[in-house]
């Protein structure tokens, strides 16, 4: 493990991470904390297992928490030649749950993690107990913020994210309604600290597929097609402040998933476990636990 939690983090991350090598040859760093009935915690684009720290501590006194970092991100392995692509995520998951011999969890999914948590999802309806969807999608659409347009442009988006950390640095005040404290911070950007290690915050971007010819259209579209078959009972929550995943993303969770229990933050941004952390937090557990 390259990278190690610094002690000032101790408090906030106060966890042991596992490791196991894929197929690839690769490390996947977890935290596997608790007894219990699974719960599947999956992260997007640019956090990594500490955006779901709170969540953990709320769960692990009742249930078995699993929370990977993709590989790129936190303290998992971050190759330089690896094809970060959301079909590979998918993989990646499977195999760390089949390693585990985990047959049957929850999920909570939020950002990129709900292609990939719903991915994993899709394929496997039968084994997941219950749902709970944090500003995410995980279905194909045309809409993309201008500022993350700009990290996607092939010319200078990943030098631009790699060099200047134009992607984490940005989303530790963007993503967010109330400012986060300094420890926070630091906490997620430990795991970019440098070009090489930016590698993943840049290719997650390059992997939005926003045209019917982009190689992980065709996969993301499959899952939204699949998305039906995923009939557990779904818990929806959702900062209203987005500026990334926005209302309109929800409206399209509502209409794919009509029935699901939901509730919505007028006063929080994409970071939701950050901007409203009690209250989703009490919402997460009493779903899980009812």
């Amino acid at each position: 493990m390259s990278l190690k939690i610094p002690s000032s983090l101790k408090y906030e991350y106060p966890f042991s991470p596992k490791q196991i090598e894929l197929g690839s040859g690769h490390k996947l760093n977890y935290v596997d904390e608790g007894q219990g009935p699974v719960v599947v915690m999956v992260h997007g684009n640019p956090t990594w297992s500490f955006y779901y720290r709170n969540v953990i501590k709320k769960l692990r006194t009742d249930f078995r928490v699993i929370v990977p970092d993709h590989i790129g991100c936190g303290l998992s392995d971050k190759p330089q030649d690896y094809d970060y692509t959301l079909d590979n995520h998918i993989k990646n998951l499977s195999e760390l749950l089949d390693h585990l011999q985990i047959k049957d969890f929850s999920l909570i999914v939020h950002d990129w993690g709900g292609a990939i948590g719903m991915g994993l999802a899709t394929r496997n309806p039968s084994r997941v107990n219950k749902a709970v969807i944090l500003n995410t999608a995980a279905f194909t659409d045309t809409f993309i913020p201008k500022t993350i347009n700009l990290c996607k442009n092939s010319l200078f988006g990943e030098w631009m994210v790699r060099k200047f950390n134009a992607f984490a640095w940005p989303a530790t005040f963007m993503a967010v309604e109330k400012p986060l404290a300094k420890e926070i911070k630091e906490g997620y950007l430990l795991p970019y600290n440098n070009y090489a290690n930016r590698i993943a915050t840049a290719r997650f971007v390059k992997d939005i597929p926003m045209k019917e010819n982009h190689p992980t259209w065709q996969v993301l579209k499959d899952i939204e097609d699949n998305l039906d078959k995923v009939n557990c009972p779904k818990l929806l929550l959702w900062g209203e402040k987005d500026f990334c995943f926005n209302m309109h993303f929800y409206k399209r969770w509502k209409e794919i998933y009509p029935t699901a229990k939901s509730k919505t933050y007028p006063k929080a941004g994409h970071y939701i476990l950050e901007d409203a952390k009690n209250d989703v937090n009490a919402e997460i557990s009493s779903f899980l636990r009812g």
